[in-house]
């Protein structure tokens, strides 16, 4: 391992772009069994009302709210990268940036969870 590469580790934008890429495959995930679901509600409405029933428990809701932490990550961490490469956003912005991006993301999260 080269020097520079573990600095970088140590560095905002790095846990940034690992938070993105996470989420992405969280979400990439979830598509399927979102597509499912949705098949369900077409082809049987019973199967769909005893999925919707399942969905109550805590622990999906536990899961929900992490869904949606991920996808509120995935679209500020892609904001992000739309604004380095097109903007030229400076790296002095950014840890400021990335921290209140993440504090949207819980903030979104946190929302949810009260709500659900």
């Amino acid at each position: 391992m080269r020097r520079n590469d573990a600095r970088s580790r140590g560095h905002a934008g790095f846990w940034a772009f690992v938070a993105h890429r996470v989420s992405g495959i969280v979400l990439a995930l979830f598509l399927p069994v979102h597509f499912f679901v949705l098949s369900q509600a077409l082809s049987r409405p019973a199967a769909l009302d005893g999925f919707l029933e399942w969905t109550r428990q805590p622990a999906v809701k536990a899961a929900e709210t992490l869904l949606v932490l991920a996808l509120a990550l995935h679209f500020a961490g892609g904001v992000r990268l739309l604004l380095v490469e097109f903007v030229g956003w400076r790296a002095d912005w950014q840890k400021t940036a990335i921290a209140l991006v993440a504090a949207a993301a819980l903030g979104c999260a946190l929302l949810f969870a009260l709500s659900a």
